[in-house]
Formats: structure tokens, C-alpha cells, sequence
């Protein structure tokens, strides 16, 4: 008998720690054994609490009124050398130590006030949010600053001077006060001003309402399907859409209840649609949404929605067999009720992915423990730029969590890179949605002469790993750690010399490239194959399966897409200014042309969307940054992922400007060519095609 053999005999019987019986099956690293076993830290009653992130005044609630008295008394001080300054590089630097002092106190409250567990600190951080913002709204319409960036912008021999990065940033800033109105005379500017206040209020009552659930009467179901709702007294509660149910009449009363109208919800949508548009109009604007477009990708509504219609009318007919093989499934399992509704789409779209692939994420959860994933994303991360996840011991007081797990990241030459927090593990009260956060945006600090690291956060929600079993993932998890992670990359490998573009501090629909481009590594099998170890065997996942998963996602990838398309327009109608249709009315319209399954009357899917608040008039983001990153990833990495040339001049291209370059330059820079339109379009058709080497594999196993 090995070594390795006699060990699990005894750990089956003796009760051993799962972690020693990995050790026996495959070598992995700090970081790995970090990410699967639960953290056994010493309590030393004399070790100094240093506060939360490091940041001293944060060892109590109480400290972030000390943080954010310190941070306004350091702005009074930079507010009045960025007015009185020389017009010249002096001034961009000055505009971003003063945009510095603000982000540092208010982006690590704007994180704490959703994440920390103490309910007293959240309240801390939700006011050091709201005094904060005040603050900026009104240094984007202070007068004087303004004067001082202009005289700068408006001096040819000054401009002529700057470096591209100080010039970018300079016009950055001046585009800030005037989205604010400060170019307008003062009766102006405090509408301007009003309508930013009033838009605070609209915005947050919407996200407010848009996750209430709605409720109906108990009689109103059958009884035998109030078991999977929530019971409520008299009512039944419906929080969500129940998309996944196998029983279609649970999934219809789902999305009738869900969905059903709420007209205080309805009003509030309306107002804050008005809103934005009068404040677009009040700055110059034709519409939000070209306020909201300039600098991105696409730069103009008219672009995103020829970008829009073009890929509709190039998914057509894949669009229509998608639709036709659902309701060929749902015939086949419910004869009696066979019209394909909108409640259907993504469950007889899993049905299919699983019966065509065998596809049942527990077959692979067992090779993608939490520890080995993170070990392939320190591999990969080697490989490509030469980085390192090192897992660093928090001190006392630096986390606001026991099982919140840090990693420096460090450059084999360059040295010290950022520090990542990884809040992992799901707890009570802890938001559900995968994000990133910065803390601490990157920046070259003049008077130290020294580079001020970034510090991220990324939030995911997973079972926490137990005395007999490493956290498993299944392959969405996975996927969606590697995306959050592409995230991280983005703002540890960027070297801007300004905090203001930093990482992914950019163009939102350039934002989103690093991180769906990670998921092509996330499902390649070459990087697979150098991590993914099942748990207990040490056995490496089968290509086959790899090769399935990847198949899988095309089966109606189409209509996926197309429904994305639909959510777009949608935005894009909205914040194209005034309707003589109600936000519904056009739902109704806009679903028949661009989705193509039948608008249920009495609904306003538009009430749950929440993202019309964070991505207002730039949902399309995720359709164009996914075409960026198909072209990237086929053009660049498809015939090696681990290629060290070609991850250096992906760092170098792309990763390192943050919002300092224009997107499309990067992207130009990247390809060495300028995409069109129609490229995009066919990057996102092209990504469905099949893969005829899976049929081959599956023919011969």
C-alpha cells in the first residue's frame, strides 16, 4: 500500500483533517492551503488594533467621523493650492491629491456601509458617505476651481506641454463640472444643483424598490404550491422569479407576482427617467444618454443602437431554432401547455444544456475546490505577467471578518504590486452579488517619490469550507471568481500616474473586458489541466468534460444573447429622452421587436431592473466588452493562454492606463487594428459557432 493510500484509510477512520489527506495526493501552495482550510488565528489580548484595512483611526465605528474630519480638513488645504497654482502639470496634480484625500475615506466607506457584519459600523460608513458626497457635489460646482483647470485647458503653450496622461486627466476633470452645470449662470447651476439631489433620492428609492418582493392573497394560488413561497400570514411573498423550478406553473406564478406592476415604483421610474434628461438638457446634452456615452467605446447612442439592431438582425435565424427547439422541449414535457412563454427561457434552456452535455455541475465541483482554483489563478497570473499571489496573515482589527483571506500580489522584479482582500464566504447579512471594490486606487505620490499600491476588495458568496470537505465550486463559480479576479489584475497591473484613471476606473464598456477575458482562461482546458485536481483522488478533470461545459454554453446562446439585446435597447429608449409611451408601453413594443417571446400583460419587468441605476444608458456594456474580449482572446491567446509575450503586451496595451488612454486606442493597440462595428457584431456571432473537435471526442468516448 502507498503512502498516500494508507493515509486515507486512516483518515476515514480516525477522523484526520481533509487538508492532510490533499497533502498526500498533489503538492499546492500557501495560497491554496489558505483559501481551503478555515483560518486558525492566535489571539494575543496585546496586539495593536490597527484598524480596518490598515487605516488606524478605524478601530471603532466612531473612527470613520475622526477619518472624515481629517479628510476635509486635508481638502480645504488642496482646494486652495489647485486654485492658486501655476496653469501646468502642478494643477492635474493638485486636482487629483484633492480627488485622492476624498476616494481613500470614501471608497472604503462605501464598501463597509454594504459589507461589514457591525451593524454600528455601517451606519459610520453610510454617513461618512453622504458628508462626503456632499462635498464633491459641491467641489464640481466651485467656481474658482473650475477657473484654475480652465486657464489651464484654455493656454495652447501650457497643453502643448503635458504629458498625454496629465492632458486625458485635465479634460476628465473639466468634463466632471460640466456634467455638474458649471458653466452655467448661478439661477442655472442650482437647478442643476437640485436636480443632482433630487436624482440621489430617485436613485436610491428605485434600487430600494426594485428588490422588495410583492405578495397576493394565499387563496389566490393553489394551496399545494404555497410551500414554495414564502408564507406571510394571509399572503403569499414572492422575492423572486423562480426561474429554475421544473414546474411551469410555479415559474408562471413566479413572474406574474414578481413582476406585477407597483405605481408608486412605476411613477418613481418615470420621474427619474424625466430627471436625468432634464439634467443632460441643463448641461448641454441631447439626451442622458449622450451624456452618459461620451468617452466610451462607443461614444454615441446612434452607434450603440446601430451596434444593437446589426447583431439582432445577424442572430435572426440562430434566434428563431433556439426559440424552436424550447418549445419543442416544453411540448415534449408538458403537451398540454405548450406555448413558450418568457418564464421558460432560462429553465428549458438549462434542460437542454444538460440533457445535450451531461453537464450537472456536481460531476465537477469536486475537482474545483476553492484552494486549486486559486493556486491555477497564481499559476496563470505567473505565467502570463510574471506575479505572484502571496497569502499575507491580517493583523488584529485589518479585516471585518475572521474568514476574509488577504493576498499581496508581487512582481517578480518590480516588487509589491497591491494587496487583494478576498470576503469569500457567504454570512449572514452579506450581499449576495459578486463585486469588486476599490479601496484604494493606485498612484504616483511627487513628495515620496514613491508608487501608493492599490488595494481592492472582491466579494463572492460561497459555503465555507468544513472539517471533512474544501469549499467546491461549480463551474459558474468558478467562472465567476475568475472574472472578479480579472477585475483585481486590472487595477493591481495598472501603473497610472494618476489616481483618478486607475484601474478600472475607465470607460464602463472597456471596464469589463479584463474580466470576461479571464473566463476564456476559466474554461481552456490548457489552464485547466495545470490546476483542476479532484479533492480527494488527485485525478485531473477529463478533457472531455472541459470540452462539454464549453459546448454547452452555445446551446441557445442566441436567444441568451438576444434577451441581453432586448435589456439594452430597453436602457437605450429610456434615456434617449421624453416618450409618448409609458415605460411599459414600451416594454410591450420593444419585446415583440427585439426578443421575440410574447409581453405578459399586467407586468413591468422594467421595475426589477436595477441596473438602469449603476449602468443608466450603458447596459450594453457587457455585450461590447464580451466582443472586445472574444477578439482579444482569439487573436492573442487561443493558440497559447500562457504565453508571456503576449501577456506582457496585454499588460502593457491594455491593463496599465486604467482610464488614461482612450479605450479604442488600447483596444487598436491590442489587435493592431481598429475594430468596426460589424466586428464586434461578428466576434459575438463567431462565439457560437460549434466546436467540431467535442463532437469528435464525444464519438469516441
Amino acid at each position: 500500500m502507498s503512502p498516500g493510500k494508507r493515509l486515507l484509510c486512516l483518515v476515514k477512520h480516525r477522523g484526520f483533517l481533509w487538508t492532510q489527506v490533499w497533502r498526500s495526493v498533489t503538492t499546492w501552495s500557501p495560497v491554496g492551503a489558505a483559501f481551503n482550510t478555515k483560518p486558525h488565528r492566535r489571539l494575543d489580548q496585546l496586539e495593536k488594533n490597527v484598524g480596518l484595512f490598515g487605516v488606524p483611526e478605524l478601530t471603532c465605528p466612531a473612527g470613520f467621523q475622526v477619518a472624515t474630519k481629517e479628510a476635509l480638513k486635508n481638502t480645504e488645504a488642496l482646494l486652495k493650492k489647485a486654485c492658486t497654482c501655476p496653469p501646468g502639470v502642478e494643477t492635474v496634480e493638485s486636482f487629483d491629491q484633492l480627488s485622492d484625500g476624498l476616494c481613500k475615506v470614501a471608497d472604503l466607506a462605501d464598501f463597509v456601509k454594504v459589507a461589514h457584519p457591525d451593524p454600528a459600523f455601517r451606519e459610520a460608513a453610510e454617513k461618512t458617505c453622504v458628508n462626503i458626497g456632499t462635498v464633491v457635489e459641491k467641489l464640481n460646482t466651485n467656481v474658482e476651481l473650475c477657473q484654475s483647470l480652465k486657464r489651464l485647458l484654455e493656454n495652447p503653450d501650457v497643453v502643448a506641454k503635458l504629458d498625454p496622461d496629465s492632458k486625458r486627466v485635465a479634460e476628465l476633470f473639466m468634463f466632471d463640472f460640466e456634467i455638474s452645470g458649471i458653466h452655467l449662470d448661478d439661477n442655472l447651476r442650482k437647478k442643476a444643483v437640485a436636480l443632482h439631489v433630487k436624482l440621489l433620492d430617485l436613485n436610491n428609492d428605485f434600487l430600494v424598490g426594485s428588490h422588495m418582493p410583492n405578495r397576493i392573497a394565499r387563496t389566490a394560488i393553489p394551496e399545494h404550491l404555497h410551500i414554495h413561497f414564502a408564507n406571510e400570514g394571509s399572503f403569499i411573498q414572492v422575492g423572486g422569479l423562480h426561474a429554475d423550478s421544473p414546474d411551469d406553473l410555479i415559474r408562471e406564478i413566479a413572474y406574474r407576482i414578481y413582476l406585477y406592476p407597483n405605481a408608486d415604483l412605476l411613477e418613481c421610474l418615470e420621474e427619474l427617467l424625466k430627471c436625468r434628461h432634464k439634467l443632460a438638457k441643463l448641461v448641454g446634452y441631447e439626451s442622458y444618454g449622450h451624456r452618459a456615452l461620451k468617452g466610451t467605446m462607443a461614444k454615441t447612442p446612434e452607434a450603440v443602437m446601430s451596434f444593437l439592431q446589426l447583431l439582432t438582425d445577424k442572430l435572426a435565424d440562430r434566434t428563431a431554432k433556439d426559440f424552436q427547439m424550447m418549445g419543442d422541449m416544453k411540448k415534449k414535457l408538458n403537451p398540454r401547455n405548450s406555448e413558450l412563454m418568457p418564464w421558460d427561457h432560462p429553465y428549458l434552456s438549462g434542460v437542454l444544456r444538460a440533457e445535450r452535455y451531461n453537464i450537472e455541475p456536481s460531476l465537477y465541483s469536486p475537482y474545483l475546490s476553492l484552494g486549486v482554483c486559486m493556486d491555477g489563478l497564481n499559476h496563470l497570473f505567473s505565467q502570463l505577467y510574471g506575479v505572484s499571489l502571496m497569502s499575507e496573515q491580517p493583523r488584529a482589527g485589518e479585516v471585518w471578518s475572521e474568514d476574509v483571506r488577504k493576498l499581496a500580489v508581487v512582481h517578480e522584479t518590480e516588487g509589491l504590486l497591491g494587496y487583494i482582500y478576498c470576503d469569500f464566504f457567504h454570512r449572514q447579512d452579506k450581499p449576495h452579488q459578486d463585486c469588486h471594490f476599490t479601496i484604494r486606487g493606485g498612484r504616483w505620490c511627487e513628495h515620496s517619490g514613491q508608487y501608493q499600491v492599490p488595494v481592492v476588495v472582491l466579494m463572492l458568496s460561497l459555503p465555507a469550507p468544513s472539517r471533512s470537505a474544501p469549499t467546491l465550486l461549480t463551474p459558474g463559480m468558478m467562472e465567476n471568481l475568475f472574472h472578479e479576479m480579472g477585475h483585481a489584475m486590472h487595477s493591481m497591473l495598472g501603473r497610472t500616474r494618476y489616481q483618478h484613471v486607475t484601474g478600472t476606473r475607465c470607460a464602463t464598456d472597456f471596464a469589463e473586458v479584463p474580466s470576461i477575458l479571464m473566463e476564456y482562461f476559466a474554461t481552456d482546458y490548457r489552464v485547466l489541466s495545470q490546476f483542476a485536481r479532484h479533492y480527494e483522488t488527485g485525478q485531473p478533470l477529463p478533457k472531455s468534460m472541459v470540452a462539454r461545459l464549453c459546448e454547452s454554453k452555445k446551446v441557445c446562446g442566441a436567444a441568451d444573447t438576444q434577451l441581453q439585446i432586448f435589456y439594452a435597447v430597453l436602457d437605450q429608449i429610456y434615456h434617449s429622452g421624453p416618450q409618448n409611451h409609458s415605460t411599459t408601453e414600451i416594454i410591450r413594443d420593444m419585446q415583440h421587436k427585439f426578443y421575440g417571446l410574447p409581453y405578459v400583460p399586467n407586468t413591468a419587468w422594467q421595475l426589477r431592473f436595477s441596473h438602469l441605476i449603476g449602468y443608466g444608458a450603458k447596459y450594453y456594456s457587457y455585450l461590447m466588452s464580451r466582443a472586445v474580449a472574444s477578439m482579444v482572446w482569439k487573436q492573442c491567446f487561443v493558440q497559447d493562454p500562457l504565453n508571456r509575450e503576449m501577456g506582457e503586451r496585454y499588460r502593457r496595451e491594455m491593463l496599465a492606463h486604467g482610464g488614461a488612454k482612450e479605450p479604442m486606442l488600447m483596444v487598436e493597440g491590442m489587435l493592431q487594428r481598429r475594430p468596426t462595428l460589424e466586428d464586434f457584431v461578428d466576434a459575438l456571432v463567431s462565439e457560437l459557432n460549434p466546436n467540431f473537435e467535442t463532437f469528435l471526442m464525444d464519438s469516441e468516448s
